[in-house]
């Protein structure tokens, strides 16, 4: 294994066909893990110095792919971060062929420990199944840094069963009986509907429906929105989605009004709950969120998806909608 190390932007439109193939082949097989991911988030935010590890075999197959970018901290240095970053990226890892995760790893660590490129490597919200936490881990501290692992936040999900009255009955009774309640009373108000939007649709108009529901349902998200980067991520990289058959961007309408908004991921037969938007306000006796929410869930049913995941996050509804706790983890390795 040979490790290259790359800093030019260009880099990226050269990668396209090999990362598309290496991404379903690694332990990280996510849609943060996509090329498209990365791309689009570095044209948007481009925080430090580019800084793409790439792994290769002896005849020159892309075995895995370590994408970072470097930048000056006062009080810990050059750090190393993955593309991506823990703010928007819900999943971030080295991404290693499953066939020969161990020699990515050690070819990796080996081209870390003579580099003076970093002082400190930062990698965040790693899975708690990925073998970066683990394995990789366990060879940067054997090959003397010094290397702390620790629990960063969790991820709610639930594996999706056969039918939604199987769904119904893993909710606790009170939960069961109050999603029950308002789902009658959604079905009794006249006008209200809900959709996701397919290519029948204008997109660019739907995602403008969304970002205004988003910044309408709390005050922190719309400041996330104030960020120009912020917004221009989610207009460039929702299109390449919904090309790609990841997108699922769903509404709930109250005569044909949106009200409430779920901006999923529909990947590798996974349902990635990433953002949503609502009017509390106007319409909160209607409980649209939740509503909308039960919609996706026995849509996630009747097409077979495997989980239904709320990524970060610890807030109420998600386990209240059945959510269990997984955790991420982040690796920080320093030289002693």
């Amino acid at each position: 294994m040979q490790v290259e190390a790359h800093s030019d932007v260009a880099c990226f439109e050269a990668l396209k066909e090999p990362w598309q193939r290496l991404v379903p082949l690694s332990q990280a097989n996510f849609i943060f893990s996509t090329w498209e991911w990365h791309t689009h988030w570095w044209r948007a935010y481009h925080p430090g110095k580019l800084w793409l590890l790439l792994v290769r075999s002896a005849d020159g197959d892309l075995c895995g792919v370590m994408p970072m970018f470097v930048e000056q901290q006062p009080d810990r240095g050059r750090v190393a971060r993955i593309t991506g970053s823990e703010d928007v990226t819900d999943y971030l890892d080295v991404i290693a062929r499953r066939d020969c995760v161990e020699e990515v790893y050690d070819a990796l660590v080996a081209f870390l420990l003579q580099s003076d490129a970093f002082d400190v490597l930062d990698l965040a919200n790693v899975h708690e199944d990925s073998p970066t936490r683990t394995a990789f881990a366990e060879r940067l501290r054997q090959a003397g840094f010094e290397v702390s692992v620790m629990q960063q936040e969790v991820c709610p999900l639930f594996d999706v069963p056969a039918t939604f009255e199987g769904y119904l009955e893993m909710l606790d009774s009170k939960q069961r009986s109050e999603l029950r309640r308002k789902l009658r009373r959604a079905e009794a108000a006249d006008g209200l509907g809900w959709y996701i939007v397919d290519d029948q649709r204008n997109l660019s108009e739907e995602i403008d429906k969304f970002l205004a529901l988003m910044a309408a349902s709390h005050p922190e998200k719309a400041a996330f929105l104030q960020s120009e980067q912020h917004v221009m991520f989610f207009q460039s990289f929702m299109p390449v989605a919904m090309e790609r058959g990841w997108l699922q961007l769903a509404f709930q309408t109250y005569d044909d009004e949106p009200i409430a908004a779920y901006l999923n991921f529909d990947y590798d037969d996974h349902i990635l709950v990433y953002n949503s938007g609502l009017k509390p306000d106007r319409y909160g006796a209607l409980s649209p969120g939740i509503v909308l929410l039960a919609h996706l869930i026995q849509w996630a049913i009747e097409h077979r998806k495997r989980t239904f995941n709320f990524l970060r996050g610890n807030e109420t509804y998600k386990y209240q909608m059945g959510g269990r706790d997984t955790a991420v983890y982040r690796i920080e390795a320093a030289r002693r």
